[in-house]
């Protein structure tokens, strides 16, 4: 008895199984379906348009990365089927520990991180795509999930100027617009982006346009204006490589000074061996002393040239908050 209730209990598991598994695989082939015409009628609209063969190559890309990420789910309109303190939880577990990880945002109480979550977009880019280029407009901040991006500058251009740095899971790009949000006067001119972003593999991340990181910075500036401007500085790539600069061409001026004083010291003492001036003292004296001038011209316009990055400027709100 106990054998055939056993039997039956494990047919009717395994049914349920089967039945589950049915299901599943009827709604994947639905969707991978519904993904091969949408692929039919790219392929038709690109013939259409006569696109080159690099483009299409780039959009069979990221359509099939696009497939491969979500299985044909529309992330956004599912959790815009539900409730909304649901859906808070659910952006709040996917999206909270991206937010902490920037600067400024870890300071913020959990209101504001949840309004942030609320906001965020998921954002696929595949190998080769360049996300924002040196000197176009910032539209949005990207939170990474997975995947590695190049990060890189030269300066507006500047002639043997390069710095680079990678991105991966946990970092975050667009930091411009950090600038621009934190702004007490606004402006519709987004800022242009200071540095190349480009990925190196497949990238999985979440987007924050312009517009919602405006207003959710906006509540911030006026809770905790005072705390912002160091904490900036501090985290800012763009202000670290001015900095990085301005040190190092700082450290050209001393040394070359540094230099041109030895050159000194030893024209004197070759004048002071040979009891009098000689031509070839005096010559290292005059030589020390252009290369001194030089030197300090040289370093000062590069130090000049070096554009110091914008910052908000507070005294709006302390001058309103006062």
């Amino acid at each position: 008895m106990v054998a055939i209730l056993v039997a039956t209990l494990g047919l009717v598991l395994f049914a349920l199984l089967i039945g589950n598994m049915q299901t599943y695989l009827q709604s994947t082939t639905v969707r991978l379906e519904e993904w091969r015409v949408k692929s039919t009628d790219a392929e038709q609209w690109m013939h259409h348009r006569q696109l080159p063969s690099e483009l299409r190559e780039s959009v069979r890309k990221y359509d099939q990365y696009k497939w491969l990420a979500t299985r044909g789910v529309d992330e956004e309109a599912l959790l815009k089927g539900l409730p909304v303190d649901l859906r808070r939880d659910i952006k709040r577990h996917l999206c909270l520990e991206l937010v902490r990880g920037v600067p400024l945002f870890d300071q913020m109480d959990e209101r504001m991180l949840d309004a942030i979550c609320e906001r965020l977009k998921p954002a696929l880019s595949t190998e080769g795509t360049y996300l924002v280029r040196e000197g176009d407009p910032v539209n949005e901040m990207l939170f990474i999930i997975r995947g590695h991006l190049d990060s890189y500058t030269t300066n507006g251009g500047r002639a043997g100027f390069f710095n680079s740095c990678r991105i991966g899971p946990g970092d975050f790009c667009g930091e411009e617009l950090l600038t621009w949000a934190l702004d007490p006067r606004p402006s519709v001119i987004l800022p242009s982006s200071t540095r190349t972003v480009k990925a190196i593999s497949e990238v999985e991340a979440f987007a924050l346009i312009a517009e919602d990181l405006k207003f959710v910075a906006s509540q911030y500036r006026r809770l905790h204006s005072k705390q912002l401007r160091n904490r900036f500085r501090f985290y800012s790539h763009h202000w670290r490589t001015w900095a990085a600069c301005f040190v190092q061409a700082a450290w050209r001026r001393h040394k070359k000074k540094k230099d041109a004083a030895e050159l000194r010291i030893k024209a004197n003492a070759k004048n002071v061996e040979l009891e009098k001036p000689t031509s070839s003292g005096s010559g290292l004296v005059v030589y020390a002393t252009r290369v001194a001038r030089s030197t300090t011209k040289g370093v000062n316009e590069v130090v000049n040239s070096l554009q110091k990055p914008a910052e908000p400027d507070f005294s709006v709100d302390e001058w309103i908050n006062s």
